[in-house]
């Protein structure tokens, strides 16, 4: 889970696994592959950091690179 910050300055957390895509236009939109949108008070850049750690904390990046390295081999 990463924490986030609506607009109303209420922190929550949300699943990393289910972000689809993050937009700033000059809010900053996150979709999840459920379809909901959230609004939240974080720039883009930081959202995306916040994954790619949150990510990192739980090995699926490594796992990701293992893979690729695997395909590169063949």
């Amino acid at each position: 889970m990463i924490s986030v910050t609506r607009l109303n300055g209420a922190p929550m957390w949300l699943n990393a696994l289910l972000v689809e895509m993050v937009e700033e236009s000059p809010d900053t939109y996150i979709t999840l592959v459920t379809g909901k949108r959230l609004i939240v008070l974080e720039k883009a850049d930081e959202v995306i950091s916040k994954i790619r750690d949150y990510n990192r904390d739980i090995g699926t990046y490594a796992a990701t690179i293992k893979v690729q390295s695997m395909e590169e081999l063949s």
